[in-house]
């Protein structure tokens, strides 16, 4: 079941300041599981998961479909190794990044950092959702993107 694509996913970005670090990631497993309540999986190789703590405030973007590019320069290498944010138009608020003309902007207040069984290496943030913007539904979906950047089958 390595291959397993039971739902598709917008690619989404991760990122706040901390300590005067910035920090961004791209994912592909976030999900909204109420009305203003959002988890999101971040792998346990992630700079930017591995930084998030209970109460802090992060910037989630929904990416849209021309922003292929914003998702590739965040998903190369770490926050700790470059300033992955270099050249991206993005609006801060407080500690919040997020990306400019995403298809949704939104700051996030973490309620908790969960490690469950048989991914307890990963980071599975749940999150209240302070404000969005909602700039349009021309969402760039996960299955699209491995299909157009990596030339994946579906």
């Amino acid at each position: 079941m390595a291959n397993l694509r039971a739902f598709n996913h917008t690619v989404n970005v991760v990122a706040y300041c901390k300590d005067n670090k910035k920090y961004a990631a791209t994912i592909a497993w976030g999900m909204q599981v109420d009305y203003d309540k959002v988890v999101l999986l971040m792998g346990s190789q992630s700079v930017t998961g591995n930084n998030i703590e209970k109460d802090d405030i992060i910037g989630v973007s929904a990416l849209n479909k021309d922003q292929i590019s914003t998702a590739n320069q965040l998903g190369d290498n770490h926050s700790s190794e470059v300033d992955k944010l270099n050249g991206i138009l993005v609006n801060t608020e407080g500690s919040a990044i997020t990306i400019k003309d995403a298809s949704r902007e939104m700051i996030v207040k973490v309620i908790d950092v969960l490690h469950l069984e048989k991914i307890e290496e990963d980071n599975l943030i749940y999150g209240e959702v302070i404000s969005i913007k909602e700039n349009n539904d021309s969402f760039l979906n996960y299955i699209e993107y491995l299909d157009k950047e990596w030339n994946l089958e579906t």
